[in-house]
């Protein structure tokens, strides 16, 4: 019931010809930028990311129902309410049975009849309920919890299916740690106050939502110590998010059949029979065969009745979100509250919004496009993306830290990306979903088991290199190394990322600094590693291999020392792919707009030139804030550096930024030359 990333682990996330120059708006009475809206008070050179954003930060204060708030969330909020209109229309229009319209308009219903979930409780789920509690064997244990998965509610261990790393003409099957109710495995292990107080609150919660299904006092207790305890296991067994950035250390391919040696107390013909899934011809992928390992022993030492208190808790907490308000409540008490600091629930209607995003999310999305995209934002990305794709082919031919023969790889590969924007050239079939203005939970259980399904029976299959990763109204970006492929969904053509009345120099610096990122993570230190092809294939010198990795190692330098908390500081390897890619994006959309008519002309506009303009179009993407429950988190979990370092930690580098700004030593943001990074 909780939607997963498969194959999709590291979108851009708020995680975004000698080119043609716009009509200066000076010339129409439109104004993409409004000098008023920077910080007067700041010098440039001293906090970049103050001077452009503190005064959109004091006027835009995070919402009571969000953790963070930004422009990437002022756009995903426009979003929902295009979404809002489109699912209201369908709840209207007395569809025919088995359309889209029908579908959607009766998950709204379903979504939004607060009296049939109110009365309901949890009775829906009852029957699931009864089924975990009647489980009386491990291979019973073992088809119960393929159940659960086919509604992603991943109790115990996760599964998702996507492209052979080393073959991505094939389509396989991977088998990933998880079971965890926390957000990450560090949770269970760290020892400093905070984490030990979260600890403290999850027991608390997990006694909560016993006693909601009918426990005792006592009951409840034991029960949450039985999930801890059971979770602290799993914690204990799996790999750091560190570790899990090698693509070669969870690469472990290997026949059904030593998988099943592997693990002997765990029926796995039971489990991928009741998955239904297809034979796995060509093997599967066990990513942490220790995590595995350690699982298995688990199946003995762990007595069934405690793994049943385990699995109730999961699929409770799965469906939480769709069932009566005591449910809601609790989730978001712990959830939102406590892990985050989010002060108020969301409004139901955007809470329904979002899951049908997930439920049925191109069939919104065929609607979103209708009334929020136009033909001619595409072309004119097209022609950004053609641009800083030129760009980064001159920079890597002129690199003077590597080899010929590495070159042209790296330019074959760039050679070969695919672009995709705004939405899919063939839209989803939901013919085989089924949709009923019944109880909202059995619906959103029905679109979880519809989509799982879909996934699995693409293992073995032809590659569909036409699906997309993501619905056209999300507001994101990313880029997908088995294809070889970035992609840009309609929701994040908008300002203050994209705006075809603007100038080049704040489309540059803004969805040009996104497209940049997208390309660079072909070239991070995840996505190196992956061939033309999409294969997971080093096709570098060892030499060449040798200077990247310095060169990479000054960026987790550089982040490691910046402490957005006091008792908390970026983890330079955990975001090194991010920043790399932010560093070579705006890097390669700056050398893409130099080849502008319109820089080249040099003219300024209410007062800045093309290159200020540009940094500042840069600068304002990532206006925002964070609660500080939520930059915890953030910082504890996210491949993503927080919006602040994003830009304060990328311009330092950027020689260019320097000279636009006069920044000098003895500013606040000098960084010596020396200590600069530069890579791509």
């Amino acid at each position: 019931m909780r939607k997963y990333p498969l194959w999709l682990l590291a979108a851009l996330m708020v995680s975004v010809s000698a080119c043609k120059s716009t009509k200066a708006p000076e010339e129409d009475a439109y104004q993409a930028f409004d000098p008023a809206s920077l910080d007067s008070t700041v010098r440039p050179g001293d906090d970049f990311y103050a001077f452009v954003n503190n005064k959109w930060i004091a006027a835009h204060p995070i919402p009571a129902d969000k953790a963070k708030y930004g422009a990437f969330y002022m756009l995903d909020d426009n979003s929902l309410t295009t979404l809002r209109s489109a699912m209201e229309t369908a709840a209207k229009a007395n569809a025919a049975k088995g359309t889209n319209t029908q579908k959607v308009g009766d998950f709204w219903t379903s979504g939004m009849d607060t009296n049939a979930i109110e009365n309901a409780g949890y009775t829906p789920i009852k029957p699931w309920l009864d089924k975990i509690n009647a489980i009386g064997n491990a291979d019973e244990l073992m088809r119960t919890v393929a159940q659960m998965h086919r509604t992603y509610t991943f109790a115990m261990f996760t599964n998702w299916v996507g492209q052979d790393d080393k073959n991505s003409a094939d389509v396989i099957m991977n088998m990933w740690q998880g079971g965890l109710g926390l957000p990450d495995r560090d949770y269970y292990t760290r020892t400093d106050a905070k984490s030990q107080q979260i600890r403290a609150d999850y027991l608390v919660h997990l006694k909560n939502v016993f006693m909601l299904i009918g426990a005792d006092d006592a009951t409840a207790s034991k029960n949450a110590n039985t999930v801890m305890s059971i979770e602290t296991a799993l914690a204990k067994a799996s790999m750091t998010n560190v570790e899990m950035r090698d693509p070669n250390k969870i690469y472990h391919k290997m026949p059904l059949a030593d998988f099943q040696k592997l693990t002997p107390n765990m029926n796995w013909n039971v489990y991928y029979t009741e998955l239904k899934t297809p034979e796995f011809k060509t093997g599967l992928n066990v990513a942490q065969p220790d995590f595995y390992k350690a699982l298995n022993g688990m199946m003995k030492s762990v007595s069934l009745n405690d793994w049943k208190t385990y699995l109730t808790y999961h699929f409770v907490d799965g469906a939480s979100d769709y069932l009566s308000a005591p449910f809601v409540n609790e989730h978001f008490d712990f959830h939102g509250k406590k892990l985050n600091g989010i002060e108020e629930l969301k409004p139901r209607w955007k809470r329904v919004v979002e899951t049908a995003d997930f439920c049925l999310g191109e069939a919104l999305g065929e609607e979103y496009v209708k009334v929020a995209f136009s033909p001619e934002s595409k072309e004119r990305m097209l022609e950004m993306v053609g641009n800083i794709k030129t760009a980064l082919g001159q920079r890597i031919q002129n690199l003077e830290w590597m080899t010929d023969s590495t070159k042209q790889q790296a330019l074959h590969k760039l050679s070969t990306f695919t672009v995709k924007i705004g939405y899919p050239d063939k839209w989803r079939d939901y013919s085989n979903l089924t949709i009923t203005r019944d109880a909202y939970v059995l619906n959103v259980m029905a679109a979880a088991e519809f989509e799982a399904q879909r996934n699995y029976n693409k293992i073995g299959q032809p590659v569909d290199k036409s699906e997309w990763g993501m619905t056209p109204q999300t507001v994101n970006a990313y880029y997908n190394p088995s294809n070889n492929e970035i992609v840009f969904p309609a929701a994040i053509l908008q300002p203050p990322f994209f705006d075809p009345k603007a100038d080049d120099a704040l489309n540059y610096g803004g969805i040009g600094a996104v497209i940049g990122h997208e390309i660079t993570h072909g070239f991070d230190d995840q996505g190196r590693m992956y061939d033309a092809n999409g294969n997971l294939n080093i096709w570098w010198t060892d030499k060449d291999n040798s200077q990247f990795v310095e060169r990479a190692n000054v960026v987790v330098t550089q982040f490691n020392g910046y402490c957005p908390l006091d008792s908390l500081c970026i983890n330079g390897e955990l975001t090194l792919g991010e920043n790399i890619a932010d560093f070579g994006g705006i890097t390669t959309a700056y050398q893409a707009y130099t080849m502008t008519e319109e820089f080249k002309a040099g003219k300024s506009i209410d007062g800045f030139t093309p290159q200020q303009r540009f940094f500042l179009g840069f600068g304002r993407i990532w206006a925002g804030d964070y609660r500080e429950d939520a930059m915890r988190t953030q910082l504890l979990t996210n491949v993503h550096s927080p919006g602040e370092w994003r830009v304060k930690g990328t311009l330092v580098n950027i020689p260019e930024w320097y000279e636009a700004f006069g920044v000098k030593e003895g500013d606040k943001m000098y960084l010596a030359p020396d200590q600069r990074a530069k890579i791509w």
